[in-house]
């Protein structure tokens, strides 16, 4: 008797969710779009930029934009006659680099604590909690600013303190999901075989909470681009001389009502930048959640 051939089963891709979402919202795909225009500025900004961000023609100062000349492209030129466009691209290199190693700071240190919340049952994570709760109180930037006044700016330094000031809604996601989970049967089966809570940790319950985690590194982003470009428009953030948004608006507050775009250009594309992360977010956001996802 010949064998009945089998039905071979379909995978079904996790990401298939995701993408068919795309479809519908077309808002999601423009700021994907903006995005990866951010991120690959940053990459290959000195591949891509049409001038030295630095190099100064004073023959050349305040040039408005659409008027190009050599040494000037599309988007003018500032007091110093430094190109916008090249100071623009070149900004998103140094605020990007700032927003992803901050956060990634921040994430690293918010998982580690809320686990150890989560998994703790005694005072330890009590505390923790308590210093979260005692620091999300304080304003962010209020914050950053106290923090940058003792350490002094730098680029370092201004990652090491946007990574620690914003630990806190990473460990309160991470402790929130190490509760949820440890409830759960395939968890009480581990601890049956003798599992240890660092290896149910690490093996289990991490790997739920790393979802939830990027979707709020998604968020804090945008506000770590705000803060940093905040820092640096009071003179408080990366080393004088270096090209980013803050700085740059900080260059042309003395210039508004003759040379709006010293300013404005470099205050849209934070904008742009941080509107796009936001949408971006709420859509993984929504995916995360599983009443929204299967809408």
């Amino acid at each position: 008797m010949a064998d009945l051939p089998r039905a071979v089963p379909q995978r079904s891709s996790r990401w298939a969710p995701l993408l068919r979402s795309l479809r519908h919202d077309r808002v999601v795909v423009i700021a994907l779009v903006v995005v990866g225009v951010a991120v690959l500025a940053a990459i290959a900004g000195p591949l891509i930029t049409p001038y030295s961000p630095t190099a100064q023609d004073l023959s050349n100062r305040l040039t408005p934009p659409f008027a190009p000349r050599p040494g000037v492209s599309i988007l003018g030129s500032d007091p110093l006659g430094r190109d916008m466009l090249s100071r623009i691209i070149a900004g998103a290199r140094v605020s990007l680099a700032v927003a992803a190693a901050a956060v990634l700071v921040s994430g690293v240190i918010g998982v580690v604590l809320g686990v150890i919340a989560g998994m703790s049952t005694g005072w330890l994570g009590a505390l923790i909690m308590r210093i979260a709760d005692i620091q999300f109180s304080i304003p962010y930037l209020i914050l950053a600013l106290t923090l940058v006044a003792v350490v002094g700016p730098g680029l370092i330094n201004i990652i090491v303190v946007l990574g620690v000031s914003g630990w806190v809604p990473y460990a309160r996601t991470a402790r929130a999901q190490v509760l949820h989970v440890k409830q759960l049967d395939f968890i009480e089966a581990s601890r049956a075989i003798g599992s240890s809570d660092l290896r149910i940790a690490v093996r289990h319950i991490l790997p739920h909470a790393l979802g939830v985690v990027g979707v709020i590194a998604t968020i804090e982003s945008a506000r770590v681009i705000i803060t940093e470009a905040s820092l640096s428009f009071l003179g408080l953030g990366v080393p004088i001389g270096t090209p980013t948004w803050g700085v740059m608006i900080a260059d042309g507050r003395n210039y508004l009502g003759t040379a709006w775009w010293v300013s404005a250009l470099p205050g849209l594309a934070i904008v742009i930048t941080v509107v796009a992360l936001n949408i971006v977010g709420d859509w993984l956001s929504d995916y995360a959640n599983p009443v929204l996802r299967d809408r």
